[in-house]
Parts: C-alpha cells; sequence; structure tokens
C-alpha cells in the first residue's frame, strides 16, 4: 500500500527530472544567442557603431565590439585573442589571411582618404595643392598622428615627397590610437593628419580637406571571421550586412566611399 508521502516523493521525482530535461533542451537556443565578439578598426568605428543596431538584428546576436589601430588588433590575433568577426584594413587582413589567423573569404566593405584637420574657429589651412600642403605643415608647431595607425606609412612618404622630414621631426606628435583630431581641439597640436573617418566626428575641429591627390592613398577596409567561426550563420549574417546596401548611406555619411 503505497502511502501520500511515496506518491509525494513520486512526483518530486518526476517533477526535478522534467525540469533537467528541459533546461537541457534549452541550452542549444541560449548558445545561439551568444554574443558576438567583433574586433574593429579605429577606422570605421564610427559606421560601426552607427549600424550596431542593425547588426544586431539582422546577425540575431548581440555584439561586442573592441576598436583600435589594424596594427594593434593584428598583434592582438597573432597573440591567440579569440574573436568571431574582425573588420580591418586590408593590408592587415591579407596578412592575417596568409598567417591562417581568419577565414580566407575577406569581405571588402568601404575605403577612406587622409584628410587634415584644425582647429574650428582658425583660419582654414590651404592644402589644395603639393606645395601648400608643405608650406602648411612647416608653418604648423606641432601636427599630430598615430604612431602605428593606418595612414602613418603615407604620412611618412609624404613627408619625404614634400622634403621636409628633417623639418618635421620637431613638429611631429605622436599621439594614441584616434587621439589625433582631439589633441587638435585642445590646443595640443595645430593639425591633425589621419583618415577623415576618424576627423569627422570630433567636435571642436574642422575637416580643411583630403590630402592633394599626388600625396593621397586610401586605406580600405574588410570583414572575415575567424576560422572557429567560418560557418556561424550569426557571424555569416553580421558581414552580409555590413557589405549589404543598407549600410552604403552609414558608410558615406562618416566620410568613407562604398567598394564596388
Amino acid at each position: 500500500m503505497r502511502t501520500k508521502s511515496d506518491a509525494g516523493s513520486r512526483v518530486g521525482v518526476l517533477l526535478t527530472y522534467f525540469l533537467l530535461l528541459t533546461s537541457n533542451f534549452a541550452l542549444p537556443g541560449s548558445a545561439q544567442a551568444a554574443d558576438l565578439r567583433v574586433l574593429a578598426s579605429n577606422g570605421i568605428k564610427e559606421a560601426v557603431e552607427a549600424l550596431k543596431p542593425q547588426l544586431e538584428k539582422a546577425s540575431g546576436a548581440t555584439l561586442s565590439i573592441d576598436f583600435s589601430t589594424a596594427a594593434t588588433m593584428r598583434d592582438r590575433i597573432e597573440k591567440g585573442e579569440a574573436f568571431d568577426v574582425v573588420v580591418l584594413t586590408d593590408e592587415v587582413m591579407a596578412a592575417l589571411a596568409k598567417a591562417g589567423k581568419i577565414a580566407p573569404m575577406q569581405t571588402s566593405l568601404a575605403r577612406v582618404g587622409i584628410g587634415v584637420a584644425y582647429r574650428k574657429g582658425a583660419a582654414k589651412p590651404d592644402i589644395g595643392t603639393p606645395a601648400a600642403m608643405k608650406q602648411t605643415l612647416l608653418n604648423a608647431k606641432a601636427v599630430a598622428f598615430t604612431g602605428n595607425g593606418a595612414s602613418r606609412p603615407a604620412i611618412d612618404r609624404m613627408f619625404e615627397r614634400l622634403g621636409i622630414v628633417k623639418e618635421m621631426q620637431s613638429r611631429t606628435r605622436l599621439v594614441p590610437p584616434g587621439a589625433s583630431p582631439p589633441a587638435v581641439a585642445k590646443g595640443d597640436a595645430d593639425l591633425a593628419v589621419t583618415l577623415i573617418s576618424e576627423i569627422l566626428p570630433v567636435p571642436g575641429v574642422d575637416l580643411a580637406g583630403p590630402l592633394p591627390a599626388d600625396l593621397q592613398q586610401y586605406t580600405g577596409f574588410s570583414a572575415a571571421a575567424s576560422p572557429k567561426a567560418a560557418h556561424d550563420r550569426h557571424a555569416a549574417a553580421l558581414i552580409a550586412f555590413l557589405r549589404s546596401s543598407a549600410a552604403a548611406p552609414v558608410y558615406r555619411a562618416k566620410g568613407m566611399q562604398v567598394t564596388q
């Protein structure tokens, strides 16, 4: 004869079994909703941040995005930092693909040229020709740019072409990533030379314009998944939206040109 105590115990065991069973079935769904970790270059930061709500909706995942220079991100990835998607310069992406650090397929997104920032309210510097650019640089007491930024090689070449390498040594102010336009806004430098997409959003500075065509260099940006996320549908959807026609107006608004 079964007692009420026996029946209650039996119900308790069955309830516990049911809860464990349903919780186990829920685990895959929870994993599907996990974050995607994205590593991205400062040069495309404004566009990615503006697109983040749409990217999360399109990918069905919550995004954790970290920004720095492409060179810094390359170093971190090569040292084994975990990620799902990267959005970096084409040059860095090619190196990472060759090393097997990202999936072989990269998706080209946009490109941006180098510009010159000056303090809001100051006289606009003349940078329309190489000769004018040279004189503007020589008139400046301090010119800020990032030491390992994507535009650094082009800036060094510009100094060489203009024949002012020696003169610029005392005028150069190497600053941390993203800090060159703010240095101008604070009065720590007269000019900042960096990607146009990094100048436009900074309060207290104006864009004098792009470098003269003879001195200009464009930096392209691409997206790719990590080898571990190469077949992840969330990562694939994220990259597809970055390349979509819906994202194109945002790139243009941030001073970039959509890659064909």
